[in-house]
């Protein structure tokens, strides 16, 4: 979608507060926006979409506290990432 917005403007904004049971997702990002659609669909009590601005692509939602995760990973050392690549190049090479 051509929204006149460049891609620093094109934001993921999450809210929310110690009180409150929502949790509010406002986002530009094609691939987040599909998830919590198809979310809200098989989940309607748990998701829902509050609002839409089609002009710049932004949909808004709101999600129970418990639904939505962060995770945080810790960056492989050097030579666990230098495995990881190997076992890679190697699996592409197996015989079908």
């Amino acid at each position: 979608m051509i929204t006149g917005l460049t891609k620093r403007e094109k934001t993921t904004e999450i809210f929310f507060d110690e009180a409150g049971a929502f949790i509010t997702v406002r986002t530009h990002n094609t691939d987040l926006k599909n998830r919590l659609s198809r979310y809200c669909k098989l989940y309607p009590e748990e998701c829902r979409l509050v609002a839409k601005d089609r002009e710049i692509g932004l949909l808004e939602f709101e999600i129970k506290k418990g639904r939505l995760s962060f995770r945080l990973t810790a960056p492989y050392p050097e030579n666990r990432r230098k495995q990881l690549s190997q076992n890679a190049k190697n699996a592409n090479h197996l015989p079908k």
